[in-house]
This record gives structure tokens, C-alpha cells and sequence, in this order.
């Protein structure tokens, strides 16, 4: 039950984050929007908010990183890119364009108080640029710029998931995807 409560906080914060940012989420949202019990946050996060951000960076990573393998299995780029960017605009459309990224969130609002939180958001990026970059390698993407690409493919998801929130359309994201098919494309048979 105590698993339960505490996976359940981690999810809800990190989808708090998704809409309200790191310093718009009160411990007190957490607790409405999970339905754990009120003492139970102190029991599970004796580090404080600090403690469960990181946690809900590193449960946001993982669940995003696990579609991105899965579509990479196939081996097919472009698929992989389809994937990571279906995620973002479900998400974008579902929300109204309320949420984006809580691992961008929990990035530009980290203090120099709490530099797990910077290092925690890093690790997220890294690892999705490594899966990325795999499959990149593995459909024949050359090594000197599989980590490059899927760096730019990362950065320019995050980048067009923020241009979607604000002009409350897919189009910017719609425009990317269909740049990096292309970039990537053009990277496997050079």
C-alpha cells in the first residue's frame, strides 16, 4: 500500500509539472491530485518537494523512454521520431495546450539550492538522446553524428512542444517532425 501511495505522488507531481510548473505545485496538489493519504508525503519524501521532483523527473524519463525503445525495435528512424513526438502532442492536445514537458519545467525553475534537480532533469535528456542515437546507429546512421542528431532531435521536440503551448496549435511540432524524418533520412544515406 506505502509502493502504491508513493508511486502514485510521483506520477501526479509529474504531471503537475506538466501544467504548473515546479514552483506552481504545492505539496497540497500532490496530495489532492494522487489521493494518497496527508501524512504519507513526509513519510515517503523525507528530502521535501526536492526529493519527490526528482523522483517525478526520473519516472517522467523512464515512461518516456520506454516508447522510444519500443518504436526503435523496429528499427526505423523515423518511426522513433513519430513516437517520441506522438507523445508530446497527445499530450499538447489533450491538455489545451496546459502542459508541456515536466522535465523542462523542473529545468528552468532548479535553484542552485536543490543541484539534484538540474542533475536529475540532465540524466532525463541524456538518456533519451542515447536511445535515440542507437537506433540512429543502428539504421546506419553514421557514429560521429548519431549523438548530434539525436541531441538536435530532442532539443528541437522540447523546443516545439514550448512553440505549441504558446500559439495553441501542433503546427511547430507538425514542422519539426517533418524536418527531422527529413534530416534523418538524408543522414543514413550519406
Amino acid at each position: 500500500m506505502g509502493t502504491d501511495s508513493r508511486e502514485r505522488m510521483v506520477r501526479s507531481a509529474a504531471y503537475l509539472f506538466r501544467e504548473r510548473g515546479y514552483s506552481g505545485t504545492a505539496f497540497r496538489d500532490v496530495i489532492a491530485h494522487s489521493g494518497a493519504p496527508r501524512g504519507s508525503i513526509y513519510h515517503h519524501f523525507p528530502g521535501g518537494k526536492v526529493e519527490l521532483a526528482e523522483e517525478a523527473v526520473r519516472y517522467a524519463a523512464e515512461f518516456l523512454n520506454a516508447g522510444i525503445q519500443a518504436a526503435a525495435e523496429g528499427g526505423d528512424p523515423a518511426a522513433t521520431v513519430d513516437a517520441f513526438v506522438g507523445w508530446w502532442r497527445q499530450v499538447l492536445v489533450k491538455s489545451e495546450f496546459r502542459a508541456g514537458c515536466p522535465v523542462v519545467a523542473v529545468t528552468v525553475e532548479a535553484h542552485d539550492d536543490a543541484p539534484q534537480l538540474t542533475k536529475a532533469a540532465a540524466s532525463a535528456f541524456d538518456r533519451w538522446e542515447d536511445t535515440l542515437a542507437t537506433c540512429l546507429g543502428n539504421a546506419g546512421v553514421p557514429d560521429d553524428r548519431c549523438g548530434r542528431l539525436a541531441r538536435m532531435i530532442v532539443a528541437a521536440v522540447e523546443g516545439a512542444t514550448i512553440l505549441c503551448r504558446a500559439h495553441r496549435d501542433v503546427r511547430p511540432l507538425d514542422d519539426v517532425v517533418t524536418e527531422l524524418k527529413a534530416m534523418t533520412a538524408a543522414a543514413i544515406t550519406d
